[in-house]
């Protein structure tokens, strides 16, 4: 059965991820390293790691099997996913596939090497309505591509 995992310290989308779970009965797993408060559901379940670097993506790619859903904006944490045979799902409804991951890997790269040098970025744009609505649609057809490939 297909498990959901949501990198959440700065998920916008919990709310999104909880009712589209909530409608296929998915289990859904929380993982933070702080508390977030969480639905009261045998479905829904709250992971609190301790706190660093990588520590809550570490906890996700280990337990991520093929079929998993995971909703997270962090690339290298995408790209241990799909290496399991998970799917990678951002908030704002980009799905990370093995097609896009290196193009992504690579734009993360050198945004990260612009910032080192001094140079202002601006950061990613507001999040926003379309995106809430991206994303729920994106989560809707990977739970159903997930379900149909499982028959």
């Amino acid at each position: 059965m297909t498990s959901i995992y949501i990198d959440a310290d700065a998920c916008p989308v919990k709310d999104e991820t909880y009712r589209v779970t909530a409608r296929y009965g998915l289990t859904t797993t929380v993982v933070s390293n702080s508390f977030i408060q969480i639905p009261a559901s045998k479905l829904i379940g709250r992971m609190i790691v301790d706190a660093g670097p990588d520590v809550a993506d570490d906890w996700i790619a280990e337990r991520c099997a093929p079929g998993d859903i995971v909703v997270t904006n962090d690339i290298p944490l995408a790209e241990r996913v799909l290496k399991a045979g998970g799917v990678a799902i951002a908030p704002n409804g980009r799905l990370f596939t093995p097609d896009s991951i290196g193009a992504a890997l690579a734009s993360r790269a050198i945004g990260e090497h612009i910032r080192s040098m001094g140079e202002m970025t601006g950061g990613p744009k507001p999040f926003g309505p379309a995106d809430r609505s991206r994303f729920l649609q994106a989560l809707d057809e990977a739970v159903n591509r997930e379900k149909r490939r499982k028959r």
